[in-house]
């Protein structure tokens, strides 16, 4: 691949704790060739003059007006990319240091146009806690089924599909861009080693679970559009799915 450019979009929301571990996680990759374009969505704490003080020619860093959710901000960041892949880190989260370089070589073995990994959870201290393993590959249909890509481990290729954007929704933004990407591609395919690590902390969204229950209903009716009958099954379908994966995909680390 002699165009290998990664854009890295990092939304960006009072996140002064773990901002510049999360941006200097991308700027250490092993595969230097890449611009990051970090989003402060109108952020109230000093992420942004944080994220000013980073001297590093590949950074850059734009400022919204209004905070207007990771969804907006991402596109912002997506507008402005000029790299052939695009990939996604949020400024609470880390990659490791091999993680653009592996996911390139499978992408460029496998000529999928979206690609993924395992990951790590961790605690506030950048602790791992837990492994979420990933499938090793997905389709429109099976993905309609749950998220089952972490958007820290997403990245796709502008080549094969072109920029694509995400709904400007406060949530599943992600999970919509990767079943638009698959419904012009055939399958997705993951490389089955750790190299992200998503942080959890009190105040992840992840950690309002019927908030989220109620967000995959709308999902299927707002997104892909299905009457209440259907956005029923679906649902009901994603429940079990997503148990499922959360049983046998997140293992302790001992």
């Amino acid at each position: 691949m002699a165009n290998n450019l990664v854009s890295v979009i990092m939304p960006v929301y009072n996140a002064e704790s773990y901002v510049a571990e999360a941006i200097n996680s991308v700027l250490r990759q092993s595969h230097q060739n890449l611009e990051m374009i970090a989003v402060d969505d109108a952020s109230t704490d000093d992420s942004f003059k944080i994220i000013d003080n980073i001297r590093d020619q590949r950074l850059k860093c734009v400022r919204l007006k209004k905070n207007s959710g990771a969804g907006k901000a991402r596109n912002e960041g997506i507008r402005m990319a000029k790299g052939r892949f695009i990939a996604f880190l949020d400024a609470d989260d880390i990659w490791l240091e091999e993680k653009l370089s592996a996911q390139i070589e499978l992408m460029r073995q496998t000529g999928v146009a979206l690609s993924y990994t395992d990951y790590y959870l961790m605690d506030g201290e950048s602790k791992f806690t837990h492994r979420v393993s990933s499938p090793p590959s997905l389709n429109y249909r099976t993905m309609k089924k749950n998220n089952y890509i972490g958007c820290l481990t997403a990245m796709y290729d502008t080549s094969i599909v072109g920029k694509m954007y995400m709904p400007e929704r406060r949530k599943r933004q992600d999970w919509a861009l990767w079943l638009e990407i698959l419904s012009k591609s055939d399958r997705s395919m993951s490389l089955q080693i750790p190299l992200a690590a998503y942080r959890r902390t009190d105040n992840s969204l992840s950690r309002n679970k019927l908030s989220l229950m109620g967000e995959n209903y709308r999902f299927y009716r707002e997104v892909l559009g299905y009457n209440p009958l259907v956005a029923s099954l679906f649902f009901v379908r994603f429940l079990c799915a997503y148990l499922w994966y959360k049983m046998t995909s997140v293992k302790s680390i001992d």
